[in-house]
């Protein structure tokens, strides 16, 4: 939001809120000085109806109120935009520390940890007792240390542009492909899934939803002026895309063998192991879009036995790292 509409909106807000009897349009217009500096009527008028639109759709409620004089007068009750008081018990205060403590190391840590002390300091946070009579906030266990990895450079720009709808531009390597190409994207969201972050949008080229995994952005993402060409699906459908992208949707059973002593997280998954005397295991696992990328990750720890085409997207995936 530009400084100067922020600023205009900030003085509507505070002559809203400030007055005791409903204020009119002439009068609002005599006290912000940005209003008197706008020219005709026609172009207030315009600009306050935008304005008033804006702050109700912040959250702003505005009452609007016709005077003795058949005049409309604007106010903006105390009673009706205060939020009630805040109260947690101990478990709803120790997730939300926790919540907290997984931003940490990303650009929301400031923002958690400010909003953690206006909640202390409102008194919306529990008690107890500290040993010495006194009293003091309750701290999440100090063995628990939840944490979303956020390493890749490409994860803050997109996590703005999706926040504030931007189209985005990056390179963008294929994990079979030796060379990144560029891709035009309009982002919806960022996903996490099993350790791994994935932007899901829309590609423009290819005209149709995609779902890039973050590690494979190459170089820096760069934003675009104008407005998404597509509506953007809501929550749950992104996230199932990503899920189905990334391989947790399976229709089908792949056969591999697993030195022992790895790939536990592949063990976990596998519907039925069989420990072979020569240092080997044959799991069977579920197999669906992105099994190939997973199973590469584990290198000469996994051999796939079947089906034929995993195995060969297997084997591409690796010669195109070999000669990366």
């Amino acid at each position: 939001m530009a400084i100067a509409k922020a600023e205009r909106l900030m003085n509507l807000a505070l002559c809203l809120l400030g007055t005791r009897r409903p204020l009119t349009k002439r009068e609002l217009r005599t006290s912000i000085e940005a209003y008197m500096e706008a020219g005709s009527d026609e172009s207030f008028n315009r600009m306050f109806e935008r304005d008033k639109d804006d702050l109700r759709e912040l959250g702003l409620v505005i009452d609007t109120v016709e005077n003795l004089d058949g005049d409309i007068g604007y106010r903006a009750k105390h009673d009706n935009n205060r939020l009630p008081p805040i109260a947690l018990d101990a478990e709803e205060a120790t997730a939300l520390g926790l919540a907290a403590r997984v931003w940490q190391q990303a650009r929301l840590a400031g923002a958690a940890s400010g909003a953690l002390q206006k909640l202390h300091a409102a008194g919306g946070m529990p008690q107890q007792d500290d040993g010495s009579g006194g009293v003091e906030p309750p701290i999440p266990h100090s063995t628990l240390e939840p944490h979303i990895p956020a390493r890749e450079a490409a994860f803050e720009p997109l996590m703005l542009a999706c926040r504030d709808r931007r189209p985005v531009v990056f390179d963008y390597r294929k994990s079979n492909a030796v060379r990144a190409e560029r891709r035009h994207v309009e982002p919806w969201t960022l996903e996490c899934w099993r350790g791994h972050w994935y932007l899901a949008g829309y590609d423009r080229e290819r005209e149709a939803e995609r779902v890039f995994r973050l590690s494979r952005i190459t170089g820096a993402v760069r934003s675009r002026a104008g407005a998404f060409t597509v509506p953007v699906p809501d929550q749950v459908t992104v996230r199932e895309a990503v899920e189905r992208w990334a391989g947790e949707s399976a229709s089908r059973t792949a056969l591999i063998r697993l030195r022992a002593g790895s790939g536990y997280p592949l063990r976990a998954r596998a519907t039925h192991v069989r420990e072979l005397p020569d240092g080997w295991a044959e799991l069977e696992i579920p197999y669906g879009h992105g099994l190939d990328a997973w199973l590469v990750e584990f290198g000469p720890d996994v051999i796939v036995l079947e089906p034929a085409e995993l195995r060969a997207e297997v084997v591409d995936r690796l010669r195109a790292v070999a000669k990366g």
